[in-house]
């Protein structure tokens, strides 16, 4: 009876019940130690029908990461409600990144850690989604600059800066908060929050940081 239903099951669902196998075991193996015997016995197929899907490893492997960008690319968005004040917005989108990846480790070890370490093509998917999320961020710091001023002052530059700033520290931050026992995606937001908007914030106001005449040496 079980062969029967795999036959009749639907080739999408099949084919996501393989990309569910691969994302864990590749999140938790890394790309070279994955098995695609392993793979196939986890998604209750055989190797062969793997091949036939996906054509190859490294095919499988990208497949992962596509659907993994598009599932956190989509959660952030889709976090932030159009309208909040900019430090809600923002509040909302690091909660729903911060959620997203506490609730899809090895997705998260798929992208953040396994696609970097093995160059190209590999390399360039990840780049292309932080590209993306980078892009969002920005909007989101010239929204709130347009709020706090109707000719915002911060040089686009600067801005694709913060963005990149901000970015990375929640990258390393989410890896952080999987790895430590208690820590709530709440908590992690809160803590990027309490981290970054406060210098957002100032800057919004228009008092940037910069060193004092005292700071600087002979």
């Amino acid at each position: 009876m079980g062969a029967v239903r795999t036959r009749r099951m639907p080739r999408a669902v099949r084919e996501q019940q393989m990309l569910d196998a691969a994302v864990e075991i590749f999140g938790r193996r890394g790309y070279t130690a994955a098995s695609m015997d392993e793979i196939a016995e986890l998604a209750g197929v055989s190797k062969p029908l793997v091949y036939l899907y996906l054509n190859s490893k490294e095919d499988l492997f990208t497949a992962c990461i596509r659907r993994e960008a598009a599932a956190l690319t989509d959660a952030v968005r889709d976090g932030v409600r159009p309208g909040l004040p900019a430090d809600r917005q923002l509040w909302e989108g690091l909660r729903a990144f911060f959620t997203h990846t506490a609730r899809h480790p090895e997705g998260w070890a798929v992208l953040h850690l396994r696609a970097r370490t093995h160059g190209e093509p590999f390399a360039a998917e990840i780049a292309a989604v932080r590209a993306e999320i980078v892009a969002f961020v920005t909007e989101l710091i010239i929204v709130a600059a347009r709020e706090a001023h109707h000719d915002p002052a911060l040089p686009e530059r600067e801005v694709a800066g913060l963005a990149e700033a901000l970015v990375g520290a929640a990258e390393s931050l989410a890896a952080w908060a999987n790895a430590t026992p208690g820590v709530t995606s709440r908590q992690a937001a809160a803590t990027l929050m309490n981290f970054a908007w406060a210098g957002l914030g100032d800057l919004m106001r228009n008092r940037p940081w910069s060193p004092s005449a005292e700071a600087r040496p002979a």
